[in-house]
């Protein structure tokens, strides 16, 4: 009689997830309706709505997908028992159909849903390895205009035809991207040079699929509460307008170019202003071969260490010293070539549509949460993490900045290196923990965000020349740590002693890194080796 009485609850209880879940299914398809038909209203009825690029079908597609995606999240895990391995397993799967349906969504409707896609991609230490990797293709599946439409944007923003402006012109674009697609040309003058080419839509569609995005996700967001995700509308909202302004580009290019100028294994590409314009940029033609490409430099006998130690000198400069920094250094941007004239290895920095700008406040509580992480000090990890909108959630934090495991972060980041199976768990737990991940975005800084989509790019080049987590990467972080937080307590004393002990100490703390470093070479060297097995053997002499 018991046992009946149980089976009788279990088969209610089953029966009740199974109409909640129901509910839940018809209710997102109502809403979803509701979306479509409240969408579909204000965009048409829109002033600035043109309905030649942007139809039924494109709103149709973009709804269609978010509403088969939802449901297949609300049915699919249904009466699986949560934890589980098969749980799991399902779970991964949808994760991936998902993720296949919105790259395709994202092919499809081209423009804004590329870029945004392609954000997502760049993510991989914080989204569920399914959605990274299957996103990272947006990379290279980019639209290219026709020749028709190239030649239509220089017509109407240079006045021209392409055969007055230049000698030569070649069809076939360079690379295309997700709001522009370069190609070479030769001048009157003969200058070889790069044209970069707005594709003739994507300014007018960017607001109306921004709209359509934040309408879509907010209905989601009513369907499962925990669906965080408004951050990535609110960035897109921001940087779209600067990234289609190709004379903010050109500026943004001027500023890094001229910000390092000490750094003479730098090239950014000089801008010719008299041919540009807010769709159309013309630039020096710089070749080389893709930053992550081990054996284009091997063939050209590049040191992946000194490239990598470069990339990471660059970029710890641009965060930590200067808080301007180039927030899309993904592989098609960052090449490297030897230069003909000196033989030294450059790095070419190109695409200057993307910075963020840091604030002062932001900047140095930055720096002092690596330097932090570096030493290990977890109390202070957890102050700065706090002062910059982590809260409870700061070991979660900790371990998003440096894509380590909380074991690593407690033992010291730069003691021991990324294994397999620790990228393994920190990729699963990117997974696990995507509600709390997804609150810490939305609490965050505005500045954090594309600092952390900018940290994963670099992990993934480094990634890609076996050189992550080396110790050069944490001492030129903690050299420029040093300089950014000692400039500013110079300049906020008053008094010469104060400000001659903050110099001293500056110099002392970096001359301890540049020994350490020393250390670290000689260790690494043969005479090193040779020194040390020395030592070793007098030291264990019976004399």
């Amino acid at each position: 009689m018991q046992g009946g009485g149980l089976r009788f609850l279990q088969v209610k209880a089953s029966r009740c997830r199974k109409a909640v879940v129901a509910r839940m299914a018809r209710r997102a398809l109502k809403l979803v309706s509701l979306a479509a038909a409240s969408s579909g209203f204000y965009l048409y009825s829109s002033k600035y709505l043109d309905p030649n690029d942007f139809g039924a079908v494109r709103v149709g597609r973009a709804i269609a997908t978010t509403a088969v995606i939802t449901y297949d999240y609300l049915t699919s895990l249904r009466s699986v028992p949560y934890e589980s391995q098969e749980y799991a397993y399902l779970k991964s799967q949808v994760h991936l159909r998902s993720a296949e349906r919105l790259r395709d969504l994202c092919c499809a409707n081209r423009g804004t849903f590329i870029k945004v896609g392609q954000h997502l991609g760049a993510l991989d230490y914080l989204l569920p390895e399914e959605y990274t990797r299957t996103l990272k293709i947006l990379h290279s599946q980019a639209p290219q205009s026709s020749m028709q439409e190239i030649e239509q944007v220089i017509r109407e923003d240079l006045g021209k035809e392409i055969k007055e402006l230049f000698v030569s012109f070649e069809d076939t674009p360079l690379g295309a991207a997700s709001l522009a697609q370069v190609h070479k040309a030769v001048l009157q003058d003969g200058r070889t040079v790069a044209v970069k080419v707005q594709h003739p839509k994507v300014q007018a569609q960017s607001a109306k699929d921004i709209l359509l995005m934040e309408i879509l996700l907010l209905t989601v967001k009513q369907i499962f509460p925990d669906f965080e995700f408004m951050w990535l509308v609110d960035e897109a909202k921001k940087n779209l307008p600067l990234e289609l302004d190709f004379l903010n580009e050109g500026r943004n290019a001027e500023k890094v170019a001229h910000m390092l100028k000490d750094f003479d294994f730098l090239k950014v590409p000089r801008i010719y202003w008299e041919l540009s314009t807010r769709r159309v940029l013309l630039m020096e033609f710089v070749e080389g071969g893709q930053v992550n490409d081990r054996a284009y430099m091997e063939r050209n006998s590049i040191d992946v260490n000194e490239i990598s130690r470069n990339l990471g000198k660059l970029y710890s400069e641009m965060i930590f010293v200067n808080g301007f920094i180039h927030c899309d250094p993904h592989p098609g941007n960052v090449l490297v070539r030897k230069c003909p004239a000196t033989g030294k290895a450059h790095i070419i920095l190109l695409d200057h549509g993307l910075y963020q700008v840091l604030t002062e406040k932001f900047r140095l509580d930055y720096c002092r949460l690596w330097q932090s992480l570096i030493k290990t000090d977890m109390k202070r990890v957890q102050k700065y993490s706090r002062r910059l909108g982590a809260g409870d959630l700061y070991p979660l934090f900790a371990c998003m900045l440096t894509a380590r495991s909380w074991d690593s972060v407690n033992r010291g980041i730069d003691r021991s290196p990324v294994t397999a199976n620790e990228d393994v768990e920190i990729r699963t737990n990117a997974a696990a923990y995507l509600p709390q991940i997804n609150q810490l975005l939305n609490n965050v800084p505005r500045q954090m965000l594309l600092l952390l989509k900018t940290n994963d790019l670099l992990r993934g080049i480094e990634s890609a020349l076996h050189t992550r987590a080396s110790a050069s990467s944490f001492l030129n972080m903690s050299r420029c740590c040093i300089r950014a937080v000692s400039t500013y307590q110079r300049s906020k004393s008053h008094s010469l002693y104060r400000k001659a002990k903050i110099s001293l100490l500056e110099a002392l703390s970096l001359w301890q890194i540049n020994l350490y470093e020393l250390f670290l070479r000689l260790k690494g060297s043969r005479l090193g080796n040779w020194v040390i097995a020395f030592l070793s053997r007098m030291h264990h002499s019976p004399y």
